[in-house]
């Protein structure tokens, strides 16, 4: 994608600077991948979408197939109806940035598919009205925007190493 710019004053400095640092990954970037980041990430306008537990399961067999094939370090996580809490890291090799990318696009096509087979969902129409309202206002997207794009990861290295879920037997 190609920018043009003319010189900027005031508040355009500050705009350009917010601009940059959000979608050059500079304001919401993990720091060392390797240590534990509190993560979240919602759906867009807050909407409480997670309420079933056919959507909680595509979650968590995600969060499952990201620890034996992506890399993740999932040290606790908890779902709730409209957003997802994550304390995770990443193996040696692997990178937040791209577990995240990976498990919100999966996810969200899975979510929305599943809710367009429900025939029981009783709010189906209004859900996929906002999910395709949200997918237009965000040129990132071609049909529908499940998630917000934000996770603000916060590096939690001054905390003590808490004992992965990854590692225990289930």
């Amino acid at each position: 994608m190609l920018f043009a710019f003319s010189p900027l004053v005031g508040d355009q400095t500050a705009a350009l600077r917010f601009l940059l640092n959000t979608y050059a990954g500079g304001k919401y970037k993990t720091g060392d991948d390797e240590q534990a980041h509190f993560i979240t990430f919602s759906v867009v306008e807050w909407i409480d979408a997670l309420t079933r537990n056919e959507y909680k399961d595509i979650i968590t067999e995600s969060l499952a197939y990201c620890i034996k094939e992506k890399g993740l370090r999932l040290h606790a996580w908890i779902i709730m109806p409209n957003h997802v809490h994550l304390i995770m890291s990443a193996r040696r090799g692997f990178m937040i940035s791209h577990i995240l990318r990976d498990l919100k696009k999966f996810t969200s096509k899975q979510i929305y598919n599943a809710i367009l087979a429900n025939p029981k969902k009783s709010r189906k129409e209004w859900l996929i009205c906002m999910f395709k309202r949200a997918g237009k206002r965000n040129s990132n997207n071609r049909d529908f925007q499940f998630w917000q794009q934000d996770n603000h990861p916060i590096e939690l290295s001054n905390v003590e190493r808490p004992r992965l879920v990854s590692d225990q037997r289930v």
